[in-house]
């Protein structure tokens, strides 16, 4: 949590909020409280609604959580932050955050195979148009997992020799 601009105390998790869930709310090194969404591939714009939607909700409700938890560390008169993690935010979805502030960033992720597991790469998407960079202009990456773009059926191995290089 802390690539999400400084330390994050994550104080609740699938917290039901506005009609939704919201996937993570946490406290940074400010007292800001910073709500986490997920969203799906192609749906970022929706994700944008909701997190404005679950920011409105959450805003009205901090001095009752003080009031329940005293020692949260929540100034509530501070603007709730938003980190927004989608697949792919295209320009209308970064226009649209930009025009709310500094207080919506956007996360692009990717998953990416490494050995017999997988990574997720998280990298902060600019705002703005879609010329400004970061993820969504990127091309996606290759349908194979070996960088070189090699693919089982063009590397020949045998079914046991497949296994015998994994368990390496």
């Amino acid at each position: 949590m802390a690539e999400f601009g400084g330390a994050l105390r994550v104080i609740a998790e699938e917290l039901l909020g506005a009609d939704a869930t919201i996937d993570w709310v946490a406290v940074d090194a400010e007292g800001r409280a910073v709500l986490v969404l997920l969203g799906h591939p192609g749906r970022e714009l929706e994700l944008i609604a909701a997190g404005v939607a679950q920011r409105a909700w959450v805003s009205a409700r901090l001095k009752d959580w003080l009031k329940l938890a005293p020692n949260l560390g929540l100034r509530p008169e501070a603007e709730v932050r938003l980190v927004l993690i989608g697949t792919a935010f295209d320009g209308t979805a970064r226009q649209a955050a930009a025009a709310l502030g500094e207080t919506v960033e956007l996360w692009g992720y990717r998953c990416v195979r490494n050995g017999t597991g997988v990574d997720v790469l998280l990298e902060r998407v600019p705002g703005g148009s879609a010329a400004s960079g970061g993820l969504a202009s990127r091309p996606p990456p290759p349908a194979s997992s070996f960088r070189s773009e090699l693919s089982d059926a063009k590397l020949g191995l045998s079914p046991a020799e497949r296994t015998e290089l994994e368990e390496d």
